[in-house]
């Protein structure tokens, strides 16, 4: 998913470590959340949402109405500023590469939104149906269910699934750490050339050549 240039979700700013929006940008979204509200309701209806999530988002049709279900939690036909905000916040971790520290920052509330049933458990078709909002591929969802679901009904409890948030965390940070030493290491080199630009060429230090 990629958010469409140049709409208002475009200019707010996600916080990296806690995935949340600041005070500021909350204040500026619940005033758009009220120019979208036509009916004055302090709600929106599946209509007023898809038009939302169609001008902002690439997302189908179909993608749009079951994420709506989803925050539908009381099959109203309606959801309110908490739910509203609850997917800005979903879309812009997946904007910016953050879904892994979104779901781990934020733990019980994702899984209350999987938790379709009320079963306080998420079954593996319901995480399937929603994986595209957390950018999770098929292998990892096979994988997620094979090493967390301990009790192998197929059914996430919330501890089992605080467990996968977790090390899905720690597999980010040191995907993180990698790239970050990737890139230190790239700026050196760079760094040592422009120090000393007569004795390289095209990267190779030529006073270490020796005829």
């Amino acid at each position: 998913m990629k958010l469409k240039k140049g709409s208002f979700l475009w200019y707010l700013y996600l916080d990296k470590l806690y995935c949340l929006l600041s005070v500021r940008n909350v204040k500026a979204l619940l005033e758009y959340f009220k120019l979208l509200d036509v009916h004055r309701n302090n709600t929106l209806n599946d209509v007023l949402f898809y038009h939302f999530l169609h001008h902002v988002t690439n997302w189908k049709r179909s993608q749009i109405t079951s994420v709506f279900n989803m925050l539908d939690w009381d099959a109203v036909g309606e959801i309110g500023f908490d739910q509203f905000y609850m997917l800005v916040c979903i879309l812009l971790a997946q904007q910016n590469n953050l879904e892994q520290q979104f779901i781990f920052r934020h733990s019980r509330p994702v899984f209350e939104l999987l938790d379709l049933d009320g079963e306080l458990r998420i079954g593996k078709e319901n995480f399937h149906m929603y994986k595209f909002l957390f950018n999770i591929k098929e292998r990892e969802l096979r994988e997620f269910y094979r090493d967390f679901d301990i009790t192998g009904d197929c059914r996430l409890t919330y501890k089992e699934f605080k467990l996968f948030t977790i090390v899905t965390m720690e597999k980010y940070q040191e995907k993180q750490k990698a790239e970050n030493e990737k890139a230190l290491l790239k700026m050196k080199t760079f760094h040592e050339v422009d120090e000393n630009p007569k004795n390289y060429v095209l990267g190779i230090n030529v006073s270490e050549i020796k005829i």
